[in-house]
């Protein structure tokens, strides 16, 4: 089984369960190691979904609960930063605030608009479908180019709610997988996408073949918001990875990356 590094805790005030219990329930799946990367605070009150600053040291705490309930089990702690145009010298200031083990880079803005948020669907018929891509996709590429992420999270997340535009959408593809490849960083098949309306993994098989014969490093995960949802459905997850043409599996220590067999 892959190790499980997208997984919340109940800081993000839309997860239930805390660090200790997705250890225990990681335990129970023979998961080989898992990780921590809850939505990271924001200098400011910014949304509804995310740790407040007063509370990091809250975050690290839990993790570290974790390990001391299941020593037997890797923990590896991370985060998962919001890719905000203006936001590097907070992604800087977060960078250095604990001995991470990877960083995990995220878009689900597109300016004001939270795209992932069931309640702000409607405003793709105002946006634009096509507009919208263009816009998630040179945000994906900016955000795997700036260096400050060891792993980029649910590629094509844009498609959640399914919308999208018509014709080749190797034209979104090819250049993120490329930023991908000139910054170095791993990107993740993301279980959760079976669960949202798109029906589908993030990213699509099609973006997956591109990335597998660019050599661009795989993770899978969970972006597991229960611990019932630790390593959910990664047998699927597996079984596609395969069939994409990846081999090897990233794992992350001290923000240095190895690569392991999926044998």
């Amino acid at each position: 089984m892959p190790a499980d590094y997208h997984l919340h805790t109940p800081l993000c005030r839309h997860a239930t369960g805390w660090p200790v219990d997705y250890a225990r329930r990681a335990l129970e799946q023979g998961l080989p190691e898992i990780g921590f990367s809850d939505h990271s605070p924001m200098p400011q009150l910014f949304d509804d979904w995310r740790m407040l600053d007063s509370e990091f040291p809250r975050y690290l705490e839990a993790v570290e609960e974790a390990r001391a309930a299941c020593p037997a089990l890797p923990i590896r702690l991370g985060l998962e930063v919001d890719w905000l145009e203006g936001g590097e010298a907070w992604i800087e200031s977060l960078a250095q605030r604990a001995s991470w083990d990877y960083l995990i880079g995220s878009v689900h803005y597109l300016g004001d608009w939270n795209f992932d948020n069931p309640a702000e669907v409607a405003r793709f018929s105002h946006y634009g479908v096509e507009e919208a891509w263009d816009r998630y996709w040179l945000l994906f590429g900016q955000a795997a180019r700036s260096g400050f992420f060891d792993i980029m999270a649910h590629p094509d997340l844009v498609k959640k709610f399914k919308h999208l535009p018509p014709g080749d959408l190797h034209r979104y593809y090819e250049p993120a997988v490329q930023s991908c490849v000139e910054a170095n960083v791993a990107i993740e098949i993301n279980t959760a996408g079976l669960f949202k309306p798109v029906a589908e993994m993030y990213p699509a098989p099609e973006f997956l073949r591109l990335a597998a014969a660019a050599g661009v490093p795989l993770t899978i995960n969970s972006d597991a918001h229960a611990p019932e949802e630790v390593g959910r459905a990664f047998p699927e997850a597996l079984a596609l990875a395969e069939t994409c043409g990846f081999t090897e599996l990233a794992r992350f220590e001290h923000r240095q990356r190895r690569l392991v067999s999926m044998d």
